[in-house]
């Protein structure tokens, strides 16, 4: 069964579509058949595993879209990236102004959904970035995803505004996904040498129990340049640090111990 899992933070900066884009890598380095959707209007993801998008159909058309999707249809936005097991569906600009049309659209909030239903068994896992915020977007990743996971990045405030996505997951839970899970908290930016980033890994670990990944992200510039050569960490330099927690990481969320 395909795993569509969120990748959410309300929050900029904290690492998301880094481990959007590098964690969807390395789960396609393991031959699993991973897509990519890109729903944020500033279409990092996209950039981010070197795709660029002129005038092909990205998930802005795909949204407004007046008739429902067939397989073939759905296909139609999906693009190939460097890497075979790797699939995305890009964002654009044009995405910034979808909040505003989809709101007299009927099944606002299941649009995504509806969407990924198609393309669903052609994938082992589907990975979406998000957008920092907690509009329609957002929502519609959390309508159409199986679960959640929340980077947090280790420096100060780095828990300030969770609670309020955490009551956006529950009321999408209540309303329109009630299947929708916790997936895990993620800790991102991590410098072993600071004070700081060992009080935010405790308080995350007791905030979120169990539901925290034990690979941890460290902050490397190697990490911060490989999205300007449209490149995932794995395929810009698969020897740092950076590389290696998100191989542990895709490990984790398959479910294989080493």
């Amino acid at each position: 069964m395909t795993r569509i899992i969120a990748v959410c933070n309300q929050k900029g900066g904290v690492g998301k579509t880094t481990t959007a884009v590098n964690l969807s890598a390395a789960l396609s380095m393991a031959e699993r058949r991973t897509l990519l959707v890109d729903s944020d209007p500033q279409a990092n993801a996209t950039q981010g595993v070197g795709v660029a998008v002129s005038d092909e159909p990205t998930l802005y058309d795909a949204l407004l879209e007046d008739a429902p999707w067939a397989p073939e249809s759905a296909a139609s936005y999906v693009h190939k990236t460097q890497l075979p097991y790797l699939d995305l569906i890009p964002s654009s600009h044009h995405l910034a102004g979808a909040e505003i049309e989809l709101v007299n659209m009927v099944s606002r909030e299941t649009r995504l959904r509806a969407l990924l239903e198609m393309l669903a068994p052609r994938y082992d896992y589907i990975l979406i970035d998000t957008p920092p915020s907690l509009g329609l977007l957002t929502l519609n990743v959390l309508v159409a995803a199986k679960s959640v996971l929340i980077p947090i990045q280790c420096e100060y405030y780095a828990l300030q505004g969770l609670a309020e996505l955490l009551n956006t997951i529950r009321l999408t839970q209540q309303s329109f996904n009630p299947s929708l899970q916790i997936e895990g908290a993620l800790l991102t930016m991590h410098q072993a040498s600071t004070v700081l980033s060992k009080q935010v890994v405790d308080e995350v670990r007791t905030s979120f129990h169990e539901k925290v990944f034990h690979s941890v992200i460290p902050r490397t510039i190697k990490l911060a340049e490989a999205p300007s050569y449209g490149k995932p960490i794995l395929l810009y330099d698969i020897a740092t640090p950076g590389a290696v927690a998100y191989m542990k990481l895709a490990q984790e969320v398959m479910g294989i111990s080493g």
